[in-house]
């Protein structure tokens, strides 16, 4: 059986089911009123009144009879069986009809009311007519067939039975009718090709039909007089069925019934609707003129259009002042920041001057290198590094200010006591001033030193008053800082080779990189620099990894300290749309130990800003690509920045002096260098360094092509080894750039040398004593080398196998392929256990972070998001223009197109949550942050379009339109589907590039959306469940129902009769939105799952 047939059996049974309960209890009390009348047709007006009452209150027996049918049959359009037969069949409020019925029909209504036989004949014609009653689809009875064709066979005509009627009887039966044909009764129909009448139901208009002599048909009726029959008149009305094949019965627009037989034009200031029983006053800024079929609401939707635009306005207009302010709240913060070090540095001081005249000259010097040098660290035995002057006390100062005269007396008296004095910590004049070694023995040289101090102290303390903040930052980092645990790298016979190609990319290098220096890394093109890099930091992918990494003496994973291990990529990630300080304060809170005190990260954080020169461009956007910021070189230096704020043990920079002038270059390595001097391990790779930015670094790393060390050892022995070979560096040369010349083969070293740049990999290994592999043995000839050379790897004179065929070949870079992406998926679920002794903030506080800072680029992107919300505002005017919500449809068309657009527009402009940040979170995530922290974050903030956008499109759709279900009905349902596509774009945003996921986001909604309309006439089980998976169908249910629900009396089998085409169900408007809040949500758990599993560490 396949769809249309499945909808014509059920339109006939809904026939069946709603007439005949209609029916069989109301004629049957009106044969009471006849036997009460004494014969019929005697009574007086008033007792036909009192009796049609009467009759009309014994109906509400028939919920007993038919209410478990109607919910078995029909549930997917009736709900609430008792409201809906009120509805249509409710007739308390005028009687009129049936009065006049029984007068005419002078009390033999029952004679004339048509029996459950002719019901289910008449439903059965229906459903074969495609919901139109034609005479010749019904099939023929013995009242009405080809021999016999009474006057009450014709349309709008009925007869009295030849019998007593029995209407209790279940007998399906069609009586002989040939008595008293006569018209049908107003407010009833009666069909052609039976003899019987049914009342019409509420919202209907069914008159006496009113021959029109120019076209020959009933009006307002579609039948015409039989023809051969002058003496045959109009009758009443025909047919009820669906507004498309009966619209003559429904009440028109611009009117209301409120019965069957009274039709009136609708008032000034009210508006009557297509079977309407009252007409419905207008709101207040509506107009509504004389017949009126719907309001013009127009007005209040402008109204809400102008509210979310006045909202809009401030919120993109008041923006940049909520971020002044929170700007100035934060520098508020630092000055405390900053006050709480000053307190905290004064009782320092104090208390070293105390330990120095308390110890005296024994133990000075090795006292004040503790306390006055910027690392407390036993190695530095004299005042080198002593750091700049810290000015002025303030609160800690004037605390002890009364006390001095008694502390030096106190000191005089007793030289052993524990109370004293402290001088000022980190001064560079300490080393200048104070008594030099053997000179302190006396105790007055001791007082005359520890006066100084104090007198020096008092001699500042005007200029402490005047003191700015970024003094105070200048003090805070002359003061002795936290031990960094340090980093120790080396590396045996380290080798990459690529998985399928038999390529090295990296072979047999051998070395150490130190804590507290700066190792450069310099070659040639496709020496495998960066390589080495990612092998040092556990991210080589895609190959076969050979060798020993040893993390300060020991066997474990470098990934194991990924929170105190800073990677600056190539390309400078940073956020465009944040300022300098935003970037690296970012950074900090979430890269920083969780237990260390606001006050000290915001010192971290402006010690990074000072060392790199950012002071000036501290409060500018980074920018972007179409909107200028600060120069590549200060983005440059933002990039390293991001890394140094988190106090990193182990820096790897790749190519930081890319693009960057001499002078920006040196201010940048001499940041580093600092660093350095923390017990920092700092490892870059560099392309044509200047001789000064050479000779800066400490060690250097030289690789020649196919990743073999040619050089590893401190810059100043290079151009030693190298000449040792024979190959000296010409007057003017850069060295490193001279080496790099040789290497790539453009210069050749002179022949005295006895070298060329082939075995110059060999001859380090040589020189260290390092094994050499089996194949390099041949470049060894003709230089002068130990006889017992160690050697490793496979014999070069072993039998070269034949070279594999195109099937082979092909089977081999699939193989590769596919090892490749499972590395990449075992590196992105690789868990190691955490060495590096810091905690960072959890999950939850990551979020609050990550929502504040989205929550800021949002604020400054509220120009595009006006974009956004202009195009679905536009949207919305023309399709709320252009597709009506018909009654014929209970607005299906429209709303096919609303969730269309709604998805589309939606898509598109989710996209841009995660499409332009892919680069951002990998690096994030890659050092240690919360990648769910970062999701939530951009999910949270999306919330707010989510709930505005279905007021902007409906402000427009729903105003031009003003559909029969309410505004809130409409808003839930498009809530949940942008909640729904939402969830989709960051799926597609993901996992796909952003010119693919533009082009998904466009074509899935139409696409299926067709699927979900889509006529499936043949019956096919498997387009059907498709469909049912198609979220456009949920939502486009959700929205019929939210209208259908709103139709009812003459509406009732049109309403039963559409939802059962459409297959829809209006128990089913909870499930659709449940539906689409739950794909969703899974879509997000998806979107999720992609963007931990496919992405680039």
């Amino acid at each position: 059986m396949n769809k249309r047939d499945k909808i014509k059996k059920h339109c006939s049974f809904v026939v069946v089911i709603v007439v005949f309960f209609s029916f069989n209890v109301g004629p049957q009390l009106v044969s009471c009123q006849k036997n009460a009348g004494g014969g019929g047709g005697g009574s007086s007006g008033a007792g036909f009144e009192i009796f049609a009452k009467e009759l009309y209150n014994s109906m509400s027996n028939y919920t007993n009879v038919f209410k478990g049918a109607i919910k078995k049959e029909l549930g997917y359009c009736i709900m609430d069986v008792d409201a809906d037969w009120d509805g249509a069949f409710n007739f308390t409020k005028d009687l009129t009809f049936l009065t006049m019925c029984a007068q005419q029909m002078k009390g033999d209504i029952t004679q004339r009311m048509c029996t459950a036989g002719e019901i289910e004949a008449y439903a059965r014609s229906f459903a074969g007519g495609s919901g139109k009653a034609k005479g010749n689809l019904l099939k023929p009875n013995h009242n009405c067939n080809l021999s016999a064709w009474l006057n009450g066979c014709e349309p709008g005509w009925g007869c009295k039975a030849n019998t007593k009627i029995d209407l209790n009887s279940k007998k399906k039966e069609i009586p002989s009718r040939s008595l008293d044909c006569q018209p049908c009764c107003e407010g009833f129909f009666c069909p052609r090709g039976i003899t019987c009448m049914i009342p019409c139901p509420l919202g209907s208009y069914c008159p006496r039909g009113e021959l029109n002599k120019t076209s020959g048909i009933c009006a307002p009726y579609r039948y015409q007089l039989p023809p051969g029959k002058d003496n045959h008149s109009c009758g009443g009305a025909d047919i009820w069925a669906d507004i498309a094949s009966s619209s003559e019965v429904f009440c028109s627009s611009g009117s209301y019934c409120p019965s069957t037989i009274i039709h009136n034009p609708c008032s000034r200031g009210y508006y009557c609707r297509t079977g309407s029983t009252a007409q419905e006053r207008c709101f207040r800024l509506a107009s509504c003129e004389p017949k009126s079929a719907n309001q013009n609401i127009t007005a209040y939707g402008l109204l809400v259009f102008a509210g979310l635009c006045f909202l809009l306005i401030i919120i993109y207009n008041c923006s940049d002042q909520v971020l002044a302010t929170r700007e100035r709240r934060q520098a508020k913060s630092r000055e405390r920041a900053a006050a709480s070090v000053r307190e905290t540095q004064a009782r320092e001081k104090w208390k070293s001057a105390k330990d120095i005249a308390k110890k005296h000259a024994s133990g000075l010097q090795s006292q004040l290198s503790r306390t006055f040098s910027r690392k407390k660290t036993s190695k530095m035995p004299d005042f080198k590094g002593v750091l700049p002057p810290m000015p002025g006390l303030s609160k800690g100062k004037k605390k002890d200010k009364n006390n001095l005269s008694k502390i030096i007396n106190d000191i005089e008296q007793d030289p052993d006591s524990q109370e004293g004095f402290n001088v000022q910590i980190g001064d560079k004049n300490v080393k200048k001033q104070a008594p030099r070694g053997k000179q302190l023995h006396t105790q007055s040289q001791i007082f005359k030193y520890a006066y100084g101090q104090i007198e020096k102290e008092k001699a500042l303390q005007e200029q402490n008053k005047n003191l700015t903040f970024s003094g105070v930052i200048s003090m805070a980092n002359d003061i002795d800082i936290r031990k960094r645990p340090t980093i120790e790298v080396a590396f045996k016979d380290l080798t990459l080779t690529l998985k399928g190609k038999n390529k090295h990319l990296l072979r047999c290098v051998t070395g150490k990189i130190y804590p507290g220096r700066v190792s450069a890394v310099m070659g040639p093109s496709g020496a495998g620099k960066t390589t080495f890099l990612s092998a040092l930091t556990g991210k080589a992918t895609g190959c076969h990894t050979t060798g020993q990494v040893l993390v300060n003496g020991q066997e474990s994973s470098i990934r194991s300290f990924k929170r105190i291990i800073g990677f600056v990529p190539q390309d400078d990630i940073v956020h465009g749309n944040l300022t300098v300080e935003e970037n690296l304060w970012f950074s900090a809170r979430c890269r920083l130990s969780a237990d260390l005190p606001k006050e000290e990260k915001v010192l971290v954080v402006e010690r990074v800003i000072e060392s790199l020169g950012l002071q000036a461009i501290r409060d500018s956007l980074v920018g972007t690509v179409e909107k200028r910021g600060i120069s590549g070189g200060q983005r440059k230096r933002v990039n390293v920045g991001l890394e140094m704020v988190m106090e990193p043990s182990l820096l790897i920079l790749d190519e930081p002096t890319s693009g960057l002038d001499s002078s920006s270059s040196q201010l940048l390595l001499r940041a580093l260098r600092r660093e350095a001097l923390e017990g920092v391990n700092i490892c870059m790779v560099l392309h044509q360094p200047s001789y000064t930015l050479f000779k800066m670094f400490d060690d250097f790393i030289l690789l020649a092509k196919g990743g073999l060390t040619v050089y590893h050892g401190p810059v100043n022995k290079v151009e030693e080894y190298f000449s040792s070979m024979g190959v000296f560096v010409p007057d003017r040369v850069n060295p490193p750039d001279y080496y790099i010349d040789i290497l790539e083969g453009i210069l050749k070293p002179s022949a005295s040398s006895g070298v060329n740049h082939k075995q110059l990999p060999v001859r380090w290994m040589l020189h260290n004593g390092y094994p050499v592999p089996m194949d390099m043995l041949h470049t060894i000839e003709g230089m002068s080398a130990p006889t017992n050379v160690p050697t490793q790897g496979p014999n070069p004179n072993a039998k070269l196998t034949a070279a594999p065929s195109f099937a082979g070949e092909l089977w081999q870079d699939v193989k590769c392929n596919v090892e490749m992406k499972r590395d990449n998926l075992q590196l992105n679920f690789l868990t190691s256990n955490d060495l590096s002794n810091r905690t960072t903030p959890g999950s939850f506080t990551q979020y609050k972070y990550f929502l504040g800072r989205v929550g800021k680029q949002r604020l400054r992107e509220a120009r595009t998001q006006a974009v956004d919300f202009l195009i679905l505002l536009l949207a919305g005017v023309c399709l709320g223009t252009l597709a009506k919500v018909s009654d014929e449809s209970f607005g299906a068309t429209g709303y096919t197109y609303t969730v269309i657009a709604v998805s589309l527009l939606s898509k598109i402009a989710a996209l841009r949550s995660f499409s332009l940040d892919k680069l951002h979170y990998w690096r994030e995530s890659a050092s240690g942050m919360s990648s769910l922290a970062y999701f939530l974050s951009k999910d949270t903030v999306d919330h707010f379009s989510t709930i505005i956008k279905p007021l902007v499109y409906l402000s427009m759709f729903y105003f031009f339109n003003n559909p029969r279900s309410s505004f809130t009905d409409n808003y839930i349902v498009l809530l949940c589907l942008v909640y729904c596509v939402t969830g989709i774009a960051y799926v597609l945003a993901i996992f796909l590039q952003p010119g693919p996921a533009q082009l998904w986001s466009v074509l899935l909604p139409v696409v299926l959306t067709l699927l979900a309309t889509y006529d499936n006439e043949e019956g096919s089980k498997y387009v059907e469940f498709m469909s049912d998976l198609c979220y456009t169908k949920w939502a486009l249910e959700a929205f019929v129902i939210s209208n259908a629900k709103r139709y009812s009396g003459v509406w009732l089998i049109s309403r039963c009769g559409a939802l059962n085409k459409y297959g829809y169900d209006l128990k089913h408007w909870y499930q659709c939105l449940g539906l689409l809040v739950v794909t969703g949500i899974i879509s997000r758990m998806l979107a999720f799952f992609c963007m931990m599993t496919f992405q680039k560490k």
